[in-house]
C-alpha cells in the first residue's frame, strides 16, 4: 500500500479529495493533510509519504516551494500539482520542481484515478528496478576482486606511475585522491590442528565479516583482500587526522578480536602516514616490515613502529650469546613463518629474526649454529609437506646454497632468504597442485550445476571441502574473475544460445538458466550483455 498527503489552503476541496476519492480501492494509504506547506513540511518529514498531492496558490508557503523542498530531501516522492489556474508558466514552474502530474481544479475522480493508478506502476517499476540493481550488486560484490587487488599490488611495489594509479582508480570507481595516506593489513585464522582443511566454522566467518563491515562503512577507507587470510586497508584523511585514525582503528581491531582469542590468530599492523600517492610503496614497505614480526612475536597481536621498539631490544641489549632469548629462537616461530608467509615478507623476517639476536651474530660459532638450526627446521617442515630432502637441495643448488659451510653476516643472511625461498615455492607448488584439484573439482561441479538457482560459492565450496574464504581467493587467482562473474557468464552463454535456437519464451529460459524471477533474468542480460533478451533474439534473427 503507497502512501499519500495532501496540501491544500481550501478547507472543502481537501476535505472532498480526502472523503470522496476511495485511496484505498486504488492501492494508497491516506496518512495527513495540511492546509498551507508551511504546516505540511514537518508532517511530511515524519510520514514520509511516497506521493505529495499539493496545491500551488497557498499563504505562508506555496506548492512550488513545498515541492522544491521536498524533492531535494526526498527525491523519490512523487509530486502531483494542483491547481485553478490553467497558465503555462505554472506548468513550468511544476516541471522543474520535478512534478510529475499538473492537474486542474475541478479534479473529477476518473481523472485521479488515472493519475493515481500511472503513479503506483510506476513507483513499482522503479522500486523493482533498485531492488533488482541491489540484488545484482550484492551478487557480484566479493570483498575479493582480483582486479583490485592486482591494483593495488601494483602500487605498493612502485609499479604504477602516479597518472596511471588515476586512470586505473577511475576505471575501478575506486576514490583514490586524498592528502594523507597510510595502510594498515591485518590478518585472520581460524585456530586448527596442522593439517586440517574443510568448511571454516561459522563463528570465524562471522568475526571475519564483522571486522570488514566495521572498515567499509567508513567513506576514508579502501579494503582489500591481499592474499587467502590477509585483508588490506587503505586509510585516507588529512595529516592531522592519522594519528586518531590509527588508534581508533587499532583500538576497534582488537575489540572485535579479542573475545575470541581462543579459537582466532589475529595480527594487526598500521604504517606511517605518507602524503603522496608515489609514497605509498615506502609505506607499504614500512607496515610490511612490521608485519612480519608476528613470526616472531605470537603473543603480540598489534604492531606499530612504537610496539616493535618496545617489544624488540636494541643491539646493544644482545652483545652476548648467553643474553639472547632463545624463545626467539623457538623452530616453531620459523616453521610458523614456512607455513603461513608470503615471499614478499622473506627479507623483513630474516632481517627481523636476525635482528632479534643481536650482535651474538659476531660470534662465527654461533652462526655455525644457526646455519644448521634454520636448515633441520626448513627440512622437517618441507618433508612434512609430503616433499624430500632432496628436492630442497636440488633447489638450493641452483643458487649454490649450502649448510655445510661457514658464513659471515651478511652471507648468512643471503643463505638464510634464499633456504625459505626455496622452501616457499615448494609450499607453493603443493599448494598449487592441490588448489588445481580443487579447482578442476569444482569447475565440472558448477558445470553439471549452474542451471539451479541454488547454487553459491558457500555451496560449492563445501562440494570441494574447503572453506569460502580460501575457495573465494583461487578461484578468482586462477580464473581471473569472481565467482559470481563466471557463473553468469556461463548463464547468459547458454540464456543466448536458447534464444538463438529456440522458441521458448523469456521466463521458460530464466528457468533453464537458474533464474526464478524472469524479471531479474531480463535485468542481468540487459546489464551484462547490454540488451533485453527480446532484443537480443531480435538482432540475432535479423
Amino acid at each position: 500500500m503507497l502512501k499519500v498527503f495532501l496540501v491544500e489552503d481550501e478547507s472543502i476541496v481537501r476535505e472532498g479529495l480526502r472523503d470522496n476519492i476511495p485511496w484505498q480501492q486504488y492501492g494508497y494509504e491516506f496518512v495527513g493533510e495540511a492546509s498551507d506547506g508551511e504546516m505540511a513540511l514537518p508532517l511530511i518529514q515524519k510520514t514520509k509519504p511516497d506521493v505529495l498531492l499539493t496545491d500551488i496558490k497557498m499563504p505562508f508557503m506555496d506548492g512550488l516551494s513545498l515541492s522544491r523542498l521536498v524533492h531535494q530531501e526526498f527525491p523519490d516522492m512523487k509530486i502531483i500539482i494542483i491547481s485553478g489556474y490553467d497558465d503555462f508558466e505554472y506548468a513550468r514552474g511544476a516541471i522543474l520542481v520535478g512534478a510529475e502530474q499538473y492537474l486542474l481544479k475541478p479534479i473529477t475522480r476518473a481523472a485521479m484515478q488515472k493519475v493515481l493508478a500511472e503513479l503506483k506502476t510506476k513507483i513499482e517499476n522503479e522500486r523493482e528496478q533498485k531492488t533488482y540493481q541491489e540484488k545484482f550488486q550484492s551478487e557480484s560484490r566479493e570483498y575479493e576482486q582480483f582486479s583490485r587487488t592486482d591494483f593495488f599490488v601494483k602500487i605498493f611495489e612502485g609499479r604504477m606511475p602516479v597518472q596511471e594509479i588515476y586512470e586505473e582508480a577511475s576505471r575501478l570507481s575506486l576514490k583514490i585522491n586524498a592528502a594523507c595516506y597510510n595502510i594498515l593489513m591485518f590478518n585472520l585464522q581460524e585456530k586448527r590442528t596442522e593439517g586440517a582443511a574443510g568448511m571454516e566454522s561459522e563463528d570465524f566467518a562471522r568475526k571475519r565479516e564483522e571486522l570488514l563491515h566495521y572498515f567499509i562503512r567508513y567513506p576514508e577507507n579502501l579494503v582489500f583482500r591481499w592474499n587467502v587470510n590477509t585483508y588490506g586497508v587503505l586509510i585516507k584523511g588529512s595529516l592531522e587526522q592519522m594519528p586518531e585514525l590509527s588508534a581508533r582503528y587499532l583500538e576497534n581491531v582488537e575489540r572485535i578480536c579479542q573475545p575470541a582469542q581462543e579459537t582466532l590468530d589475529w595480527y594487526v599492523a598500521m604504517g606511517e602516514p605518507v602524503e603522496r600517492l608515489s609514497l605509498l610503496a615506502e609505506c607499504y614497505s614500512n607496515v610490511n616490515h612490521l608485519f612480519a614480526y608476528r613470526f616472531l612475536m605470537p603473543g603480540q597481536h598489534v604492531f606499530t613502529g612504537e610496539t616493535v621498539r618496545i617489544n624488540v631490544p636494541g643491539k646493544e641489549e644482545g652483545g652476548r650469546i648467553g643474553d639472547i632469548d632463545s624463545a626467539k629462537m623457538d623452530a616453531e616461530l620459523m616453521r610458523d613463518f614456512l607455513m603461513r608467509g608470503e615471499k614478499d615478507e622473506i627479507a623483513d623476517y630474516v632481517e627481523n629474526y636476525l635482528g632479534a639476536v643481536g650482535e651474538a651474530l659476531q660470534s662465527a660459532m654461533f652462526r655455525n649454529y644457526l646455519t644448521l638450526h634454520i636448515w633441520f627446521v626448513t627440512v622437517s617442515y618441507v618433508e612434512s609437506l609430503g616433499c624430500t630432502k632432496e628436492e630442497l637441495l636440488q633447489l638450493m643448488g641452483e643458487e649454490g646454497l649450502t649448510a655445510e659451510r661457514q658464513y659471515n653476516v651478511e652471507e648468512l643472511r643471503d643463505y638464510f632468504c634464499g633456504l625459505i625461498e626455496k622452501a616457499l615455492e615448494l609450499r607453493d607448488r603443493e599448494s598449487n597442485n592441490q588448489s588445481e584439484r580443487i579447482l578442476k573439482k569444482a569447475l565440472s561441479y558448477i558445470e553439471e550445476n549452474y542451471s539451479q538457482e541454488t547454487l553459491s560459492l558457500n555451496l560449492v565450496a563445501g562440494e570441494v571441502n574447503v572453506s569460502a574464504n580460501y575457495f573465494s581467493a583461487i578461484f578468482s587467482r586462477a580464473m581471473q574473475v569472481t565467482f559470481v562473474e563466471y557463473v553468469t557468464g556461463k548463464r547468459m552463454e547458454r540464456a543466448k544460445k536458447l534464444l538463438r535456437q529456440t522458441q521458448m519464451h523469456t521466463g521458460e529460459i530464466a528457468q533453464e538458466v537458474g533464474y526464478k524471477d524472469s524479471h531479474y533474468f531480463s535485468f542481468v542480460f540487459k546489464k551484462t550483455q547490454g540488451c533485453t533478451p527480446r532484443e537480443y533474439r531480435a538482432g540475432a534473427r535479423n
